[in-house]
């Protein structure tokens, strides 16, 4: 339940020791409050006057007062700690994640990508708040209260000391249960998020073959499926909680039993055994509160240890073989490759193989092929956001040789346009000039014109402030483009064009309209092209036509079409097809 690697993170033994320390005095008030209580119940018993149980009441308010401001403390005393770890795991992960590129996005799934940056941070951040200060408590105040009690009577404390991890076993073959069934409910949580990402992006292309309803059906499996797997948790969640309740109510009662008989033998005053007997259930309370949220911060444990996971996934190192400054691709600037290889996971089975390249200058390269031959992942290498196969071929940038392209001085000098670009929650503004954050008004308005998108621009009710992306004004896919490429209009010293299916979730009008667009900003750029509609290819200088991972042919689209090989098959096939 506590992750050891939570020592770990900055200000987390600090933290722990100061809560020691509360804890340490919240025992001691404890203490105070049954000691006091129980003298004011035995005067009252007694007959004593009233004017003697006010010394008495007085002190038991104040140790109950200081008891509540103490867990006050505590909780100041991890909130700003908990936003700020947070905080910087969430920033942690959006770096790593561009780090990792789209590669790892497409090889874990997106949903699940969305449900560790985003609620998953959110569990983490719950999980962190209640599973310290609780496993602190556990820890430190159970032993102040048991001290206590063995000074009054040790046959009490023996017990108590005995029945304590006894329960602690039986809950944590519980939790072991627990534990198993929550891991299984998080991967199924996981397997939602993606079916439903997966579900909207591709809901227009199920619609048009008919297949929303059957589609449907799978999506009510996936979901059943989950709903099952949250009530296994619930189950065991209260089945614990009864069990703990249980052996704790027992233990009490046999306590009690103890000292009735205590009483009745005269081996025991008043006094102590109702302190005792009050002090009790103070003694398993903090192992009560701590199995009240142990199945509330499970989601956050498997949360947390799957962020580790992803901050200790290794990145590519040496990313300043080309400086740290922006590199100005020219009409004599080069990019070679030769014999490249690539392989996920670093597994036997190569992704990509021997790809030989050779670019000079200004080029409109067009990469095609079938689905699953290598295009996305090719596109990938190139951005850096994919590391070869080390020491396999050779990379040069320039004439500089590189062993990949994840350099910060190449990564700076291109533009990556996916096939769904990333739209932050924030201003149309902000979102155009995302590479440009200083931006004029004036180069803003006139990069969105030259995109096409000032017309849309107008119809909105707060132009250029109106709030797009997450949970605000929905964009269709051709403006989500259209931003993409005012970007790039707006950026002129990025003269690298990534292109990966830019086009490949828009209909017909909607990709005729952004052809215009799209093509003036190709001129005076090095472009890669990924794309399997045919009308792009006569658009593009040079093409390379990829089949299982391997560039099987390249050559302008005249050289191509003249012989009949792979090209030409491609070719026949898509206008088949169509």
């Amino acid at each position: 339940m506590f992750d050891p690697a939570l020592f770990k993170l900055p200000g987390m033994r600090r933290a722990a020791g100061i809560l020691g320390l509360l804890a340490v005095i919240e025992g001691i008030c404890i203490v105070f409050q049954a000691y006091y209580l129980s003298v004011a119940i035995v005067g009252l018993w007694h007959l004593h006057a009233l004017s003697t149980i006010v010394r008495p009441m007085l002190i038991f308010a104040v140790a109950w007062v200081g008891r509540q401001l103490l867990v006050v403390i505590k909780n100041r005393v991890m909130y700003p700690l908990v936003e700020r770890t947070s905080g910087d795991m969430r920033r942690q992960v959006m770096q790593k994640l561009y780090q990792l590129g789209p590669g790892y996005v497409a090889k874990t799934g997106t949903g699940n990508v969305v449900t560790t940056a985003l609620e998953g941070i959110d569990k983490v951040q719950t999980y962190l708040m209640l599973v310290v200060i609780k496993v602190i408590d556990m820890m430190v105040i159970p032993w102040i209260i048991l001290i206590y009690i063995a000074v009054l009577r040790w046959r009490e404390a023996l017990f108590l000391f005995a029945i304590f991890p006894l329960i602690i076993l039986f809950m944590i073959i519980l939790g072991y249960a627990a534990q198993a069934k929550a891991d299984a409910q998080y991967v199924g949580y996981q397997r939602m998020s993606n079916h439903f990402v997966d579900t909207l992006r591709g809901l227009p292309t199920l619609k048009q073959l008919g297949l929303s309803k059957r589609y449907a059906d799978n999506v009510y499996q996936v979901s059943e499926g989950y709903r099952k797997q949250t009530l296994a948790v619930i189950k065991i969640a209260m089945l614990s909680t009864f069990a703990l309740d249980f052996f704790t109510t027992l233990s009490i009662a046999v306590v009690a039993v103890f000292l009735g008989f205590g009483l009745i033998n005269g081996t025991i005053g008043l006094l102590p055994a109702l302190v005792i007997l009050v002090l009790s259930p103070d003694y398993f309370l903090p192992l009560r509160t701590f199995a009240n949220d142990y199945h509330a911060t499970l989601n956050g444990k498997n949360a947390f240890a799957d962020v580790q996971k992803m901050l200790a996934l290794p990145v590519p190192t040496d990313r300043e073989q080309l400086g740290t400054t922006p590199i100005h691709w020219q009409a004599d600037s080069t990019l070679s490759l030769r014999d490249v290889d690539f392989s996920y996971d670093n597994d036997d089975k190569l992704a990509l193989k021997k790809i030989d390249l050779n670019v000079h200058g200004y080029q409109r390269i067009g990469i095609i092929g079938a689905s699953g031959s290598g295009k996305s992942t090719l596109i990938n290498l190139l951005g850096g956001f994919l590391t070869p196969v080390a020491d396999q071929g050779e990379i040069q940038v320039n004439g500089q040789t590189v062993t990949h392209l994840s350099q910060q001085a190449w990564q700076q000098s291109f533009f990556y346009i996916p096939q769904n670009p990333y739209l932050f929650h924030a201003t149309l503004a902000e979102n155009l000039a995302f590479y440009q954050p200083h931006a004029s008004r004036e180069a803003i308005e006139q990069a969105a014109e030259k995109a096409g998108l000032t017309a849309w621009i107008a119809t909105l009710p707060d132009g250029l402030e109106t709030q797009i992306g997450e949970g605000s004004r929905g964009v269709s896919g051709g403006q989500a483009q259209r931003i993409a490429l005012a970007r790039a209009f707006l950026d002129d010293s990025r003269r690298v064009l990534l292109f990966d299916e830019p086009t490949a979730h828009l209909d017909i009008e909607t990709e005729a309209a952004l052809k215009e667009t799209i093509l003036p900003v190709l001129d005076d750029h090095l472009v890669f092209f990924a794309t399997h509609r045919l009308h792009w290819i006569n658009q593009m200088d040079y093409v390379l036509v990829m089949d299982h991972g391997q560039i099987v042919e390249q050559g302008t689209p005249a050289e191509l079409a003249a012989h009949d090989g792979a090209y030409v098959r491609l070719r026949d096939e898509m206008v088949g097809a169509i």
